[in-house]
């Protein structure tokens, strides 16, 4: 496993990450409390020493799993949640210091730690990041000692491009995939200027770059890619990057024929996305500890080559950027 560096001065931290939204228990499917200690204690046999997680998953669950599991291990892991979605006091209270005090105490009690790793404001409104008090908020915790350093997970680039310029960000957690490519242009080159560090969610598209959908697939009624298809419940961009799901089935198809011998499609895809040096880490997800040992494998492989890079580019801009949906 290859690390990269959290920031200007931060850790070093696998390339690749665990997303821990399914930890939660709920909108991926059920995950039982035994399958989620196996995917961390796999993951960390694999050489992940980061996840990302959140208060909102499974409203505590994902956190308290996690909090369980690092009290049993001896690997030195590197935890990232978030806070801004909880449901007490739900928007707009969530967006007031006292809330943010709230959340973070609440976060470390479940985790069961001193201070926490990367505390990342969770997708809120644009106008909060320009009112600018959401991270004077978060100074003031940092210097506290309650958090050690801090970053912003956004929805566009034009969030992006607000919080990038804030004094003393760690991090930008971002939607990134081969399906999504609008963040090289538009924020690469400034995020690595100004060391900070680009976390990439969705590296799979919600799964669509496994390559292993058909029109036909059904999710259960309790996952998002059911409920949150076309942007029913939140941000249209969570859910399969935004790609309608027959239109996204068709371009992971369409991709088949590129993918390199001795690849699955799915390592392409994430390889592409370490490919990139201003990426710091990935966090896909995992349902099972295979799934996880798979996705950190792809640390190991080599880069795509540069003719696969341009195919892989062309494919986006005269196919599927302008099917991308939501905030972008």
């Amino acid at each position: 496993m290859h690390l990269r560096t959290l920031g200007a001065e931060g850790p070093k931290i696998s390339e690749v990450g665990l997303g821990c939204w399914q930890l939660g228990g709920s909108d991926w499917g059920d995950v039982s409390e035994q399958e989620a200690m196996a995917i961390l204690q796999t993951s960390v046999e694999s050489g992940v020493n980061f996840f990302d997680t959140a208060d909102v998953y499974g409203l505590g669950r994902s956190e308290t799993l996690i909090g369980k599991f690092l009290k049993e291990t001896k690997a030195d892991v590197c935890v990232a949640t978030k806070l801004g979605r909880f449901p007490e006091p739900g928007w707009p209270g969530n967006f007031t210091e006292a809330a943010f005090r709230q959340h973070v105490e609440a976060s470390l009690s479940r985790l069961g730690v001193e201070a926490l790793d990367l505390e990342q404001i969770h997708c809120i409104p644009t106008e909060e990041y320009q009112r600018g008090d959401c991270f004077e908020w978060l100074r003031r915790l940092q210097q506290e000692g309650k958090i050690r350093r801090f970053g912003v997970s956004v929805e566009s680039m034009e969030e992006a491009r607000i919080c990038v310029q804030q004094e003393g960000i760690t991090s930008l957690q971002i939607i990134f995939n081969i399906f999504r490519q609008k963040p090289i242009a538009s924020l690469f080159t400034e995020a690595e200027r100004r060391n900070v560090a680009l976390i990439v969610r969705l590296p799979l598209a919600s799964g669509l770059l496994a390559g292993k959908y058909r029109r036909e697939t059904k999710f259960a009624d309790a996952d998002h890619r059911n409920y949150n298809r076309d942007g029913q419940a939140f941000n249209v961009g969570e859910t399969f990057a935004g790609l309608p799901f027959e239109k996204g089935v068709e371009f992971a198809d369409a991709l088949k024929p590129l993918v390199p011998e001795g690849m699955t499609m799915a390592q392409m895809a994430l390889r592409w996305c370490l490919d990139f040096p201003a990426v710091t880490t990935i966090i896909p997800g995992a349902k099972d500890p295979a799934m996880a040992r798979a996705n950190a494998a792809v640390s190991a492989l080599p880069s795509l080559p540069s003719e696969l890079h341009t195919q892989l580019t062309l494919f986006y801009t005269e196919h599927v950027e302008d099917s991308v949906r939501g905030p972008y």
